[in-house]
């Protein structure tokens, strides 16, 4: 389960995209195959009440209020990273990319971060194994 979500922007601020709650699942079987989903909380519905004829800014905050994609994992233990082979996106520019997370696990916890952005900025994902090991 998504424990947190969130920024460290190049002038040391934070933030998060996903809103101060975000929910998000990540699961791993046995073989390495993952699926990974971040949601915002309060997303705004879609006043049509139909997802083929939303708005402009409706569109915006489903896109930038969700990441979600599946593939395959593995572990580097030398380097402490983690491998994303991205099959499919919610981003259709990680499809067929490697993503590589450098991560710690600590008392039931994964973090990871993303590479930094163009303008400094480096997201993070904490999750916590329902099971807490």
């Amino acid at each position: 389960m998504l424990d947190q979500a969130f920024e460290i922007h190049g002038d040391g601020s934070t933030g998060t995209l996903y809103g101060p709650h975000p929910k998000g699942l990540l699961s791993v079987d046995a073989s390495g195959r993952y699926n990974l989903q971040i949601f915002k909380v309060y997303r705004p519905i879609f006043a049509s009440g139909d997802k083929a004829h939303g708005t402009a800014e409706e569109y915006r905050a489903a896109v930038l209020g969700s990441s979600t994609h599946f593939g395959k994992v593995s572990i580097d233990t030398a380097h402490h990273q983690l491998i994303f082979d991205v099959e499919a996106a919610s981003f259709p520019n990680w499809e067929g990319k490697q993503q590589v997370r450098d991560f710690t696990y600590q008392n039931g916890l994964l973090s990871y971060a993303v590479p930094p952005s163009v303008d400094g900025t480096t997201a993070y994902s904490v999750w916590r194994r329902p099971d807490g090991k």
